[in-house]
């Protein structure tokens, strides 16, 4: 019977023993959960920073671009082609479709100064 006790009391200390490194595994794992909850909200954040700042690119260059449509339709509209084929030089025959088929391409979706 002293044996069996012995062994009792032997496996008592291994659950005690067993239980300590239970919850020491269960605060380690509370704390890597709380460090992958901030580093998701860090990834998020920056995440969120670069779709801020490409868009605000996107919305610059559109800008830029819309500019230099507008001025090219204000050339234009002073009487000069805008075309490759004759860029810069005084329209004198009126309307050129080389050109207003340009400004038509590059003006979708916004207003401009052309002429209709």
């Amino acid at each position: 019977m002293k044996q069996f006790t012995g062994l009792l009391i032997e496996f008592e200390e291994k659950i005690k023993h067993l239980i300590e490194e239970l919850q020491f595994l269960k605060m380690r794992a509370y704390a890597l959960e709380d460090e992958n909850e901030k580093l998701r909200k860090e990834i998020m954040d920056v995440y969120e920073y670069y779709l801020k700042e490409a868009g605000d690119f996107r919305n610059q260059r559109d800008h830029r671009q819309r500019k230099g449509i507008e001025n090219l339709a204000r050339l234009y509209n002073e009487g000069f082609h805008i075309c490759n084929m004759h860029f810069g030089q005084f329209r004198s025959e009126g309307d050129c479709l080389f050109c207003r088929g340009f400004l038509e391409k590059n003006s979708e979706g916004w207003q401009d100064e052309r002429r209709v």
